[in-house]
């Protein structure tokens, strides 16, 4: 499972852990935790099986953060990618395990003015380059996150009204073709090609989420060399706890 809480205080607040309880996911990556791990209940987790819980959040506080919750004791855990401006935003975590490697994502969204968006281009030529070394040694990679990108016209409510708007520009579309053509596939999309409205995250503003004005920007990228192990995908959008709602795949 992947989910970007908005605050994982605030979700629990709205009965996450209680969902976790009862959906069961094996392995649970978490993005915008917005808190400190000092702040964050970890024996909760472990009540309720997730004995292995990997923190990754921003110097600053209230912003950003990424986890990984696991019932499976991974071999190795790799907090950050040793990128001092990414991860002091607290955006990349990696968990290894015997036969697959699963990391929690955070990409800079952009929307909040040419500097971040820049930022965000930035992030994206980094990523790219540290996937591609980092694949040559952990080759059975699951990329789960939020990345901040609606793919194609089908992954966002109106795409002709959003052509200019960060999140929906052409320059991340492409970033994102090309990312998969590297060797990932969109696991949801692969499974489910034709789908339409099924999105991940809505704004609060004017009833989007009411009125299903979404945006497809959630995913679990999968190397194609595991994809013979790929049985479902889905979009959980009746789940509440954040204006994104869950995403999951079972292997």
């Amino acid at each position: 499972m992947s989910y970007n809480v908005n605050g994982i205080r605030s979700a629990q607040n709205k009965g996450f852990i209680d969902f976790l309880k009862s959906e069961k996911p094996d392995i649970v990556c978490l993005q915008e935790l917005k808190a400190q791990h000092e702040q964050i209940d970890i024996e909760a987790y472990k009540a309720i099986g997730y004995g292995h819980c990997y923190w990754h959040s921003a110097m600053k506080k209230g912003y950003s953060g990424v986890a990984i919750l696991s019932k499976i004791e991974p071999k190795c855990v790799e907090i950050g990618s040793e990128n001092a401006l990414f991860d002091s935003e607290g955006r990349i975590l990696r968990a290894d395990f015997d036969d697959f490697s699963v990391m929690s994502c955070y990409f800079p969204s952009g929307s909040s003015g040419d500097e971040r968006q820049g930022i965000k281009i930035e992030f994206l030529r980094f990523f790219r380059h540290y996937i591609d070394v980092l694949k040559q040694n952990l080759p059975n990679l699951i990329i789960c996150g939020d990345y901040n990108i609606a793919h194609t016209e089908i992954d966002i409510h109106n795409p002709k009204a959003n052509k200019d708007t960060p999140g929906f520009l052409p320059q991340e579309r492409q970033w994102l073709t090309d990312f998969l053509e590297s060797g990932f596939v969109d696991t949801f999309r692969h499974l489910n090609p034709q789908a339409t409205d099924q999105y991940s995250w809505w704004s609060f503003r004017a009833n989007a989420r009411q009125n299903n004005k979404g945006w497809r920007i959630d995913y679990i990228n999968l190397a194609q060399n595991l994809l013979p192990k790929l049985k479902h995908a889905a979009i959980l959008t009746h789940i509440t706890h954040a204006d994104h709602c869950p995403i999951t795949i079972e292997l």
